[in-house]
């Protein structure tokens, strides 16, 4: 039995990486992941129900902080590093929460407008988010973001994008290749 309990807390250990750290700490592994980070990577700021993952290329890390403080300096990273821009998703469910079904939701979805500010935001449903997100971590790195916020449907997703090369580039690229 003991050897049992050791394997299956053995297998635990390696399925996925998950990480709980001091308030600074999460910072830091922003700060440390993001040059590493590229196309098709994402950056998941996630309320605190947001499930664990097993899928050993995303790394979640429990901030402990607000989701606002944690929105806002990841946008104040991603503008910062030349290598890469976010597409930014939201919950489509989020349009259709009101005070009277969590309470707050109203305030709290203002607050992560206003650090979102003018950039475009795609909307889609909360299972496409997954779909997406367990896709790319099956080849590329997702990192998850988790922070104190008590409201569904108010995470915000960062599909990163190259900064320095467009579709358009690529496109004519392809088509200098196969005249």
């Amino acid at each position: 039995m003991r050897k049992m309990f050791f394997l299956l807390l053995l297998a635990g250990c390696t399925a996925g990486e998950r990480t709980t750290m001091p308030a600074e700490s999460w910072q830091r592994t922003v700060e440390q992941q993001l040059p590493l980070l590229g196309h098709r990577n994402w950056v998941l700021i996630v309320d605190k129900a947001f499930p664990d993952q097993t899928n050993a290329g995303i790394l979640t890390v429990n901030t402990g902080a607000a989701m606002p403080e944690v929105l806002e300096f990841v946008q104040r990273q991603l503008v910062a590093s030349p290598h890469v821009k976010p597409i930014v998703y939201r919950d489509a469910e989020l349009a259709y929460m009101t005070d009277s079904l969590s309470p707050g939701i109203t305030a709290a979805e203002k607050e992560i407008a206003t650090v979102l500010g003018p950039q475009k935001v795609n909307v889609i449903l909360h299972d496409t988010v997954f779909g997406k997100m367990s896709a790319a971590a099956g080849t590329f790195s997702v990192l998850v973001l988790k922070t104190e916020s008590l409201h569904p449907y108010t995470s915000v997703f960062f599909e990163l994008d190259c900064a320095y090369w467009s579709n358009e580039k690529e496109t004519a690229l392809r088509r200098k290749m196969n005249p």
